[in-house]
């Protein structure tokens, strides 16, 4: 009896630890941070970025530099090393300050282990510190406008010294590539992203909702903010 009683403390006290671990790990309780085992017969595998794919991370940084390279190729042959850095910098703001906080942080990828002082595990920023708490409210309309406009800066800064350094041929390259991201972006990624409030997201009302419902905090934050899930 003693042997029994041991063994099952043994149990109990390695699934508190697992649970303990996962709330941890997911206080938000998140479904894409649960076990897969838990995943069961959801209708939504499969049909939006759920889980990350190192294929989906290869194709949104792949399509990204060729716009990136020539940019900055032009600029440098056009002698504007010095607005080069300022627009490395303005990456630094853009990705850990502003878009960290506009966009990132509501989204799902952002929740693992609280969000907040943390390496960031998605597809499209990997590795990015946290440098904001998770947000499961849906983006205000302020914040959809600034990623526009952080965007905007973000893919357009170097098209003015192109343009002024007298760079066409890398300003040709530039805006070509521009133009496949976000081709990239309209058909590859946002109709799959699950960061549904984001201005660019394609999908469907109905995954959203199906992903609110498996996910009990996201959906109250979001009916918090006046959203209804529909029939």
């Amino acid at each position: 009896m003693v042997v029994v009683a041991d063994v099952l403390m043994v149990c109990w006290c390695t699934d508190m630890n697992d649970e303990i671990d996962q709330l941890e790990k997911n206080p938000f309780k998140i479904c894409i941070w649960k076990p897969k085992e838990e995943c069961g017969n959801c209708s939504l595998h499969n049909e939006i970025h759920c889980e990350m794919h190192r294929s989906d991370t290869l194709m949104f940084g792949g399509s990204a530099m060729l716009f990136f390279v020539p940019s900055i190729g032009g600029m440098l042959l056009g002698g504007l090393w010095p607005w080069v850095i300022g627009y490395f910098i303005y990456w630094l703001f853009f990705f850990e300050i502003w878009e960290n906080r506009v966009l990132c942080s509501h989204c799902p990828f952002y929740a693992e282990d609280g969000g907040q002082g943390h390496t960031l595990h998605c597809y499209a920023n990997y590795g990015l510190y946290k440098t904001w708490p998770y947000n499961p409210s849906p983006m205000s309309r302020s914040h959809q406008i600034q990623f526009i406009i952080a965007l905007t800066i973000f893919g357009g800064y170097p098209i003015p010294f192109l343009i002024l350094s007298n760079q066409l041929l890398f300003l040709g390259l530039t805006i070509t590539g521009i133009g496949v991201w976000l081709s990239v972006l309209k058909f590859k990624i946002c109709p799959r992203c699950l960061n549904f409030s984001c201005p660019l997201n394609s999908v469907s009302r109905e995954k959203a909702d199906a992903f609110l419902r498996r996910n009990p905090v996201m959906r109250e934050a979001w009916e918090d903010c006046g959203y209804r899930l529909g029939e």
